[in-house]
């Protein structure tokens, strides 16, 4: 063979080979974007470790009755005033269920998540699927093409859009905060697709669940009216959702109306739900007129939160004889943290042994038999009567994570039982035991009693407190408040309850311009980015659902492991060690609670029975009896 042509064989068998490569190549990529695309987690619901209840062919959830009628009205009373129907701005005071006209992407209910039988599992609602890559690290929907507003518009990709922006751009600080760090992107693909991106170096908990839950509006409603999201109005956009506004009487009445048009009616999501054709809402000054309101029948159902009107006012005729129902239902969701929160922005409050010492004046115990019949329990925890509440000194996976946190974890937590209520004396207000330790720690702390009986520091500086008080509560609640701070008062301490009318009270409340202030916090049973904003230091500053401004950094640290918790057992010990943590830091005075539901109503309604874990459900999932109202109002019972 001449040199030339072994050139030709050689180039020719080069040029096979390179052939061969390419086409190995294209076929490992290939192969390799198989693989990728057949690790996309592709599904009707979505929940963070993947295990759904209801298969994807549901008919519809298991607690509701999927053949309740439609029709009739629920109606309720609502304490205080309004002046707007925007609840999403700061500004002015909105009307309840305002929002209720809003869809998003995942599953929702009205006053009750959606399921309310499972937690943490959400499924299609706007969205009819959605895919995910096991990272986490975007998240795409896929919206139900027939999802119409009430005006008869499409819901598109481009409403997502908008409003998640808009919440960025003009909705709370602390969410626009929040979200605006984790959600970095997002961007339409279609009309009906589009597709959010994560933050890297971030949890992935609650990233697809938050996105899931935007509230959607009508981008072309807000183009056309110029109205923005952080403004007080009366006028509403169009929603997409089962209600919509029929009328409104500013401070006096707001009803909702079903919407016979509504588009998703029959999706498997709301098969039993969205039954009354009406939901309205009397607004009273206070809860003794809207009570002897109720006796009336000028409203149909009244959640009772008065243990003295529970264990003594339902004697009336219409509850003897059966018109009205009295009755008590089981609540499985861990009671609200409810309590008298301490504004720790407040000098006075800077020192944790002041703090304690006021809490040394709350008895529970006296205020439980005396003004409250006996009815409630006292509140310790944070996930209270449930797997994740601290009890003890901590032990196996929480105390290995306490203990990984190094000096951040004060040393007592690791060997001492996690903090419960300080128990008093129920024979009579002023416990004096408790009295003589209040005063030690407020020696300790630099506030020393003067011959006038007032206790001043160094500065010859008054302790001075003023509990910010709304006078629409009802009037156990005002009687429990003036007995606790005639204790505080006992201490040496000039203290101060101040009635406030419900606007007034509003304002004040967010703009933090208070000591003392009955309040909340959320309780929780996983994680999720709400944990950083009702109890994270980044947003303490501002957030309104963190009314301490509680800052701290070991519970920063805790929430951060729970966010990023691999296993569900990861998760459950650094939730324990959260709670553990919350009521170290001694931000609030836990008050009672109930583990029931107290409700009494025109007998005309029905609900499942029994009822789902996580919700009571009368506006959603509960229903009316035409026969057994028509009966009512022959006899006279409603009006």
């Amino acid at each position: 063979m001449t040199k030339a042509r072994a050139m030709v064989v050689r180039t020719a068998h080069q040029s096979v080979l390179k052939l061969a490569l390419i086409w190995l190549s294209v076929a490992f990529l290939a192969a390799t974007m198989a693989r990728a695309e057949d690790d996309v987690i592709v599904s009707h619901g979505y929940s963070f470790y993947g295990d759904l209840t209801y298969a994807e062919d549901f008919t519809h959830f298991n607690y509701v009755n999927p053949d309740a009628p439609k029709g009739g009205e629920i109606s309720f009373a609502r304490l205080g005033t309004f002046d707007s129907m925007n609840p999403y701005s700061r500004k002015g005071r909105g009307g309840i269920l305002s929002n209720i006209m809003y869809e998003s992407l995942l599953s929702e209910g009205i006053g009750a998540p959606a399921p309310a039988d499972v937690y943490a599992e959400y499924y299609g609602l706007l969205a009819e699927r959605l895919e995910y890559p096991p990272s986490r690290d975007w998240v795409i929907f896929h919206m139900r093409p027939e999802a119409r507003f009430s005006d008869g518009t499409p819901v598109t990709a481009h409403d997502v859009l908008f409003s998640h922006n808009l919440f960025l751009e003009q909705g709370l600080p602390s969410y626009a905060a929040g979200v605006s760090r984790m959600v970095p992107n997002a961007e339409v693909i279609d009309d009906h697709t589009i597709k959010f991106y994560f933050a890297e170096g971030i949890s992935r908990r609650s990233l697809i669940e938050q996105v899931g839950g935007v509230p959607v509006f009508s981008k072309k409603w807000y183009d056309e009216t110029g109205s923005r999201l952080d403004e007080s109005r009366l006028e509403t956009s169009p929603g997409s959702g089962a209600y919509m506004v029929d009328t409104v009487n500013v401070n006096r009445r707001i009803v909702y109306k079903r919407n016979p048009d509504y588009w998703g009616a029959d999706l498997p999501v709301n098969v039993g739900r969205n039954n009354f054709d009406r939901i309205r809402v009397e607004y009273f000054a206070d809860d003794t007129a809207a009570f002897e309101a109720f006796k009336a029948g000028e409203y149909t159902f009244r959640s009772e939160g008065d243990s003295r009107k529970w264990a003594t006012g339902y004697n009336f005729p219409r509850v003897s004889n059966g018109q009205v129902a009295k009755v008590e239902l089981p609540d499985g969701t861990p009671p609200t943290p409810t309590g008298i929160v301490f504004n720790l922005a407040r000098e006075q409050f800077q020192d944790k042994r002041v703090r304690q010492a006021i809490a040394l004046a709350y008895n529970f115990e006296w205020t439980n038999e005396s003004l409250q019949y006996g009815l409630f329990s006292h509140r310790a925890s944070f996930t209270q009567d449930t797997p994740l509440m601290a009890e003890g000194a901590p032990e196996g996976m929480e105390l290995e994570l306490l203990q990984s946190l190094g000096d951040l974890v004060p040393p007592e937590m690791l060997t001492e039982p996690a903090l419960v209520p300080h128990t008093s004396n129920p024979a009579r207000l002023t416990d004096r035991r408790n009295l003589r330790q209040a005063m030690r720690l407020l020696d300790e702390a630099g506030w020393a009693v003067g011959s006038d009986g007032i206790r001043r520091n160094e500065a010859g500086t008054p302790l001075r407190v003023t509990f910010l008080f709304n006078s629409a509560a009802e009037g156990t609640l005002s009687a429990v408040m003036e007995n606790f701070m005639n204790n505080v008062r006992a201490m040496g301490i000039q203290a101060t309850l101040e009635k406030v009318d419900a606007a007034q009270y509003t304002l004040r409340e967010r703009d933090r311009d208070y000591d003392l202030v009955y309040d909340q916090y959320a309780a929780f049973l996983g994680a999720g980015a709400g944990l950083e904003q009702r109890f994270g230091s980044e947003e303490a500053e501002f957030s309104l659902f963190n009314p301490a401004g509680l800052a701290s950094p070991l519970v920063d640290a805790i929430i951060e492991r729970a966010l990023f918790a691999e296993t569900l057992e990861q998760e459950q010990a650094a939730l324990q060690a959260l709670d553990r943590a919350l009521r170290y830091e001694f931000f609030m005075i836990p008050v009672w609670y109930n583990d029931s539901y107290w409700v009494a109503y025109y007998d005309q309604y029905s609900y499942p029975d029994p009822l789902p874990a996580y919700a009571l459900g009368q506006l959603d999932f509960w229903w009316y009896d035409a026969e057994r109202a028509e009966a009512l109002r022959t006899a006279g019972a409603l009006r």
